[in-house]
């Protein structure tokens, strides 16, 4: 009896120090030096920053492609596989990704997984206007906030490849120039349109963060999420704001049906106010990989450039 009890003590005490091992290894996991970093993404804003930052270290695969609505996104086999595969995870949150919330707190029980926008401080986060305590999820349209989601990917790649800080922090560091050149640039092409034009009409009310920083007044025919129906009231009161206001452009998003901008066309028509459909601009989703507007710039570029040429 005592002999068993002693061994019976003794594989007890193995299997508690094999677990605090195993729960040891999890919370400081590291990549080996010479591995490439494998990334996972739900958007193409977020793998354009892990790219840049990343560089050569990283091989980066996002969820959602151009045209894409992360709001309504539903994961597929085959992005699970990703997810489950990737050794690093990194998703903007603030319900963007509402159909992904459970996915993502189960996977980060068993690796680093990264809400960008729950980063930010709550006080430098814009609310949905029609239900208080609910946060805008999209970020990415003030880039004095995308440059916290820079400096959170880069954390999160050094904490998992700590032998690369110095590269992963170099070029996190020429990126955030880019952005801050990018938004003195923006700020000069928005000096085109007089103050009492910058009006934007847009699909869904992606774009708060930008009109805050640009000085735009804007509306949204739908709510922060896509998932929100718009009715005739809706359209009414678009069209109301944009008469009395003398608004001549309203423009679609490319992740986005084009029928309620087309509604508000032909309403205004009909009321002897002339709209112009102002082109589509990318809010949720970049444009195609490999082209300047399938990087985060170069989509910036392009929405400034579409919303200028409209409205001036």
């Amino acid at each position: 009896m005592k002999r068993s009890a002693i061994f019976l003590s003794t594989v007890i005490t193995s299997i508690g120090l094999l677990v605090a091992c195993n729960d040891e290894e999890t919370e400081t996991a590291t990549i080996e030096d010479g591995d490439v970093v494998q990334v996972t993404t739900t958007t193409s804003q977020i793998h354009d920053i892990v790219e840049n930052v990343g560089g050569e270290r990283v091989e980066s695969t996002p969820l959602m492609g151009p045209g894409v609505d992360p709001h309504v996104y539903q994961a597929s086999q085959g992005d699970i596989q990703l997810l489950n595969e990737a050794d690093i995870l990194f998703y903007n949150g603030l319900n963007l990704e509402a159909n992904m919330v459970d996915m993502m707190d189960d996977l980060g029980t068993e690796k680093p997984v990264y809400a960008l926008g729950e980063s930010i401080p709550d006080t430098e986060l814009k609310e949905d206007e029609e239900e208080a305590g609910k946060p805008d999820p999209h970020i990415w349209f003030d880039i004095d906030l995308w440059s916290h989601a820079v400096e959170e990917v880069r954390d999160g790649l050094i904490a998992l490849d700590p032998d690369h800080e110095s590269e992963y922090t170099e070029n996190a560091d020429e990126y955030l120039d880019e952005l801050a050149e990018l938004q003195e640039w923006a700020n000069q092409e928005v000096e085109k349109v007089d103050e009492e034009s910058r009006v934007l009409v847009t699909a869904h009310d992606a774009f708060q963060y930008f009109g805050d920083t640009m000085g735009f007044e804007v509306l949204g025919l739908q709510g922060l999420s896509t998932d929100a129906e718009y009715g005739l009231n809706d359209v009414q009161q678009i069209i109301d704001v944009m008469i009395e206001q003398d608004v001549g452009a309203i423009f679609a998003e490319t992740s986005v049906s084009d029928s309620s901008v087309q509604a508000v066309i032909e309403g205004a028509g009909q009321r002897g106010h002339e709209v112009e459909h102002g082109g589509e601009l990318y809010s949720d989703a970049m444009g195609e990989p490999g082209t300047e507007e399938g990087t985060y710039i170069g989509m910036y570029r392009s929405n400034v450039n579409q919303i200028v040429d409209a409205l001036q």
